[in-house]
C-alpha cells in the first residue's frame, strides 16, 4: 500500500514538472512581433535638379514669362509620398506639390529666383526634410543675374532681448549665380518697413546699437558687381 502511494505521489510530481517545462520552455526562441509596415521613419531625399545656386536653362518654355521644370530627387527610404515645396524668392509665395515618385513637373515664372526642398512621408506620423536649394529660372538672355535675396539668420524673427542689451549683431547669408556679390546694405530702425541705411559691408554681419523698450526691424539689400540688387525679407526683434 505504501509503495502504491509513493508511486502515485512521484507520478504527480513528475507530471507537474513536465507541465511547467512545457509551459515556460520555447518562449525565448519565439520571434518578436514585427512593427506594422510603414511606421519606420522615412529618410530624407537627396536633391538632384535644378542644381543648387545655378541658372536653370533646361525647362520647356511655354510663354515669354513661364516655363515648365521637372524637379528631380533621389528615392528616400521608407517613403510612400513626397511633398515638393517651391518658393518664389521675389514674392515669398510658397506652393506645395505632391508626388508618389521622385520627380514632379511644375510650371514656374521665367527670370525669377526660387528655392525648393522635398518632404518625405509615409503612413507614420514622422516626416523627413531634404536640404533647401536655390536656383534662378532663366528668362530672356541676360549678361548678369541679380543675387538671391539674402537669408536672415540672427536674431531669429521676433526674438526678445533683456533690457540691459545695448548692441545686437545682425547676421545673414548671401548667394549669387554669378558669384559676384560686392556688398550688402543693411536697412534698420523702429519703423516696420525700415528705410534707414545702417551700414554697407562686404561681410555678412553688422553690429547695431539698441535701447530698452523698442522693437527693431531690419532687412538686407544684396548688391553685385553689375549693381544688380535684391532685397531680403524683413525681420524683427525686441528689447525689453
Amino acid at each position: 500500500m505504501k509503495t502504491s502511494i509513493k508511486y502515485i505521489i512521484a507520478s504527480l510530481v513528475l507530471s507537474l514538472y513536465l507541465f511547467n517545462c512545457s509551459s515556460s520552455g520555447g518562449g525565448d526562441d519565439a520571434p518578436e512581433p514585427k512593427p506594422p509596415a510603414g511606421t519606420d521613419p522615412p529618410g530624407a531625399a537627396a536633391l538632384v535638379f535644378p542644381n543648387e545656386n545655378s541658372e536653370c536653362t533646361e525647362g520647356s518654355n511655354l510663354t515669354s514669362t513661364q516655363s515648365t521644370i521637372v524637379f528631380n530627387w533621389n528615392d528616400a527610404n521608407n517613403t510612400d509620398t513626397y511633398q515638393l515645396v517651391v518658393k518664389n524668392l521675389e514674392t515669398q509665395a510658397v506652393t506645395n506639390y505632391t508626388s508618389t515618385v521622385s520627380e514632379k513637373s511644375v510650371t514656374i515664372l521665367r527670370g525669377t529666383p526660387y528655392s525648393w526642398y522635398v518632404v518625405s512621408k509615409n503612413s507614420g506620423s514622422k516626416t523627413a526634410q531634404s536640404a533647401t536649394w536655390k536656383f534662378y529660372n532663366a528668362g530672356e538672355a541676360v549678361s548678369s543675374y541679380a543675387p538671391f535675396p539674402a537669408d536672415l539668420i540672427s536674431p531669429i524673427y521676433d526674438k526678445t532681448f533683456s533690457a540691459s542689451t545695448t548692441s545686437v549683431t545682425l547676421e545673414w547669408t548671401g548667394e549669387d549665380v554669378d558669384d559676384d556679390i560686392k556688398e550688402y546694405k543693411v536697412l534698420f530702425g523702429t519703423a516696420s518697413t525700415p528705410t534707414n541705411e545702417q551700414g554697407i559691408t562686404a561681410s555678412s554681419t553688422l553690429d547695431v546699437n539698441v535701447s530698452s523698450g523698442n522693437s527693431y526691424y531690419w532687412r538686407v539689400i544684396s548688391v553685385d558687381d553689375q549693381n544688380n540688387t535684391s532685397e531680403s525679407q524683413i525681420f524683427k526683434f525686441n528689447i525689453e
